[in-house]
């Protein structure tokens, strides 16, 4: 997991890889497309890299990817 010091405490902005995320904006947390939740960037777990969107969990990301009726 690539990140660079000196967060400024709001949102970050990341580029989702295979295996991990690469911080390419200052900040702390990123949000759950699914439940809106703010996810500190040291627990930042499950996410999509098709979609480049990042989950609270992985309830979150099942609910998200799940295909559609």
């Amino acid at each position: 997991m690539l990140t660079r010091p000196g967060s400024d405490g709001g949102e970050a902005r990341l580029i989702y890889g295979d295996n991990d995320f690469e911080q390419v904006s200052a900040g702390s947390y990123v949000t759950c497309a699914v439940t809106g939740r703010k996810i500190p960037l040291g627990a930042v777990r499950y996410w999509s890299v098709d979609l480049q969107e990042a989950y609270w969990d992985a309830e979150a990301a099942s609910q998200r990817l799940a295909p559609k009726p």
